[in-house]
């Protein structure tokens, strides 16, 4: 057993032999790597994911912005304040790392980092959550007993033994983090591979597609894999037999998850988390097999372990130790490693319930359970929007007007969430009044996929949600059921969308009996039809005024610059589709290759006839650079997407010396912005603001970039406007 598990069965048959166990003493060697690799991730984290560097677009100081925190009376310092409560973070992930005035470098970290946290829930995921719940975790252990200033020091600390639940709770967080994001990919979504089917299509499988086809990789490599992989890796990661293979895939799980994934420093975070479940000196003799002369900065190598009074010591080292009189004496069992093994059991038992406590905080589950963030179902829902309208109403007059889906915020999150939707009402209530309208109604018709799903209203179109109620405690009563009988659909979905050419696409749509969707077909959609498959409709041309019944298989074509309303009439669900071809598109791509070949011809010198005027850039533009005088707009537009495209395939081709050079400059930009933006506001907030011009000057070189960064910059400005121009 103890062979096994590392302890004995007698050691869990009694409450005192428990807190023996769970304060027994342990080499604290591998919990200060761990520390130190923490600390120095969560330093790098705070630059990028945390929003230093761009701290000043983040928060918006003075602008009408509207909010989503966790606690509506929870508000953002003046931005001056806000970057000071960033340099502490920072700091205390420093002393984290360098294990400097350990306690207070942690609760400088975790205070500034739960308030940011709670500042903004769109910003929440899961790995954000992590990190806030392991820095809590080390505020509370002795993680500075080895490699740490703290150690130089005081010489007590230096070299000592920690509890053995200092181990036993980060490991159990990772393991739950793994085996909880492991059920909760048992969703039926998942194991049919729907969750996460782009995936497929990216780079890093095509190895597997050489062997096997898209689906198969979709539903076996990808879907299949991270199930198995989630559900295991914690047990093998336990176990000595298991480890070696589960280091491997567990690093190659989290590498692909860097380059597939925006998710900051979480990957770097995991794999620095993997060493904590092998023996706690790990590092002794890993650092044992450096040089001599290297052995004055690296951590230390001695065996020799000082007790420490937050351990339990069996009775015969207890007598051994006492006949030393430079060591302490070896504490016996007291209050305080009563407390530790109190918290470990209540710490582990709230984080084993608290992904499945959404029958409590009920006002947060949409079609998905809970705020996004501490249930560890990652990557398990993958949404789609297809249709935002914002409505509102004057109070008084009764006027109706249309918002800017998003107006006033930054965010996205809010269209899939009951209470950042009426947080977002209320804000816009607010705000309204200074654009003189009185008592504003607001109403939402948002339109979400989930999961390849049907397009579908998520909240009740006919609510004013300024108005309606909201209980965290409560089921949210304006939510609208997720169709998951038509989720069947899906597979004829795809034997549909397999039919079609590569111009044409597809939208599939299901309704509310009583409901109508009015949508508009634009004028570069001239063959845009509507079609039914489930149910009945109505469809209203709003300018002509005429209704048309339609029944299942039935399809009509719709005009394009013209208003239409689609009506549910069947006492059930109805579902469709829109089929539609983007005519403006396909003219401009069937120029764009008449183009290519037309300019092929003339570099290998087949084409005969002399191009006219407006074609000549397609001969000149290679010697001349960017800056050709092209008149006519598809020629300038193909020639800026031939640079494009030339500078993807010169990136992608890159070696890995440019690629890392790219790299290091686009990260020393970024860090260089948001350290001279906090000394800008440090210098603020102790000498007071200088004058406009000099506050100006200071800020554009902060937003200094690279050459190359600014080129492209400018590239997607012309663009844009030439896409304009058509």
């Amino acid at each position: 057993m103890k062979r096994l598990f590392g302890f004995e069965i007698e050691e869990l048959t009694s409450w005192n032999r428990l807190v023996c166990l769970l304060n027994r003493p342990t080499d604290p060697a591998s919990l200060g790597i761990f520390r130190f690799l923490f600390g120095m991730l969560m330093a790098v984290d705070i630059t990028q994911e945390r929003g230093l560097s761009h701290l000043d677009y983040k928060y918006l100081d003075g602008a009408p912005v509207c909010r989503f925190p966790l606690f509506n009376n929870l508000q953002p310092l003046p931005l001056d304040w806000m970057y000071l409560v960033y340099v502490v973070m920072f700091f205390g992930a420093l002393g984290i790392m360098l294990g400097c005035f350990y306690r207070l470098s942690c609760l400088m970290f975790i205070s500034t980092y739960w308030y940011v946290f709670f500042l903004d829930k769109t910003a929440w995921n899961n790995h954000s959550y992590l990190y806030g719940l392991i820095g809590f975790q080390l505020t509370l252990m002795d993680a500075n007993r080895y490699w740490s200033i703290d150690g130089l020091r005081a010489s007590r600390k230096r070299n000592a033994h920690v509890p053995l639940w200092n181990y036993t709770i980060l490991r159990t967080q990772i393991f739950i983090v793994y085996f909880l994001a492991g059920i909760k990919k048992l969703d039926t979504d998942w194991v049919g591979g729907y969750s996460m089917s782009y995936l497929a299509h990216h780079w890093l499988f095509d190895p597997f597609k050489l062997i096997i086809p898209v689906e198969t990789v979709n539903l076996l490599v990808i879907h299949g894999g991270g199930l198995v992989l989630d559900l295991t890796a914690g047990y093998l990661l336990f176990f000595d037999a298991t480890r070696p293979l589960a280091f491997f895939f567990v690093s190659y799980f989290h590498c692909m998850n860097s380059q597939l994934f925006s998710i900051g420093m979480f990957s770097y975070t995991m794999l620095a988390t993997s060493p904590l479940f092998s023996y706690p000196d790990w590092p002794r003799r890993f650092f044992a097999r450096f040089p001599g002369f290297l052995r004055v900065v690296l951590p230390n190598t001695s065996s020799n372990l000082q007790p420490s009074t937050s351990c339990i010591y069996p009775e015969a080292q207890s007598t051994e130790l006492q006949e030393t009189p430079s060591v302490p004496k070896a504490s016996k069992l007291r209050f305080k490693h009563k407390l530790g093994a109190i918290f470990t059991i209540l710490y582990l038992a709230e984080q084993f319930f608290l992904p499945y406590s959404h029958f409590i905080t009920q006002g947060y589950n949409n079609w998905t359970n809970g705020l996004y963030g501490y249930s560890w179902d990652m990557m398990v829902h993958s949404r789609t929007h297809q249709h935002v309208k914002i409505t509102y109403k004057d109070g008084k007059t009764g006027s109706v007007g249309y918002l800017n889906p998003g107006v006033f915020t930054q965010s996205r999150r809010w269209k899939d969430h009951g209470d950042m939707l009426k947080q977002y009402a209320s804000c816009l209530n607010h705000h309204l009044p200074h654009y003189n309208i009185t008592d504003p109604e607001i109403y939402f018709d948002i339109w979400v996929s989930i999961n390849e799903r049907f397009q579908q209203r998520i909240f009740d179109p006919r609510v004013d949600i300024v108005k309606a109620d909201w209980s965290p405690f409560h089921p949210n009563p304006w939510l609208m059921p997720l169709l998951v009988d038509l989720s069947p659909w899906r597979t004829k979905f795809q034997e549909i969308e397999s039919t079609l050419d590569n111009q044409t696409e597809i939208v599939f749509i299901a309704d509310f009996p009583g409901l109508h969707l009015e949508n508009y077909v634009s004028e570069d959609l001239g063959n845009t039809s509507v079609q039914v498959l489930q149910g009945q409709l109505k469809v209203e041309i709003t300018d002509e005024k005429r209704n048309y019944t339609l029944q299942p298989g039935e399809q009509m074509r719709l005009p394009a610059g013209a208003y239409h309303k689609v009506y549910t009439v069947s006492d059930g669900p109805s579902c469709y589709m829109y089929i539609y071809v983007n005519t403006t598109e396909a003219a401009l791509q069937e120029n764009f290759t008449r183009l290519f070949e037309l300019q092929e011809r003339v570099r290998n010198g087949t084409e005969t006839e002399p191009l006219p005027p407006e074609l000549q850039p397609l001969i000149t533009s290679d010697n001349e650079g960017p800056e050709v005088n092209v008149t006519d707009p598809v020629v300038r537009l193909f020639l800026r997407r031939q640079r494009r495209m030339k500078e993807v395939k010169k990136r992608r081709e890159a070696n890995v010396f440019e690629r890392l050079n790219r790299f290091t400059v686009k990260k020393y930009y970024m860090l260089r912005r948001g350290f001279l933006m906090t000394a800008i506001a440090l210098r603020n907030l102790a000498v007071g603001l200088p004058s406009l011009e000099q506050l100006t000057r200071e800020v554009a070189f902060a937003n200094m970039k690279e050459p190359q960064a600014e080129a492209n910059h400018n590239e997607l400005l012309k663009d844009e406007v030439g896409h304009g121009e058509l």
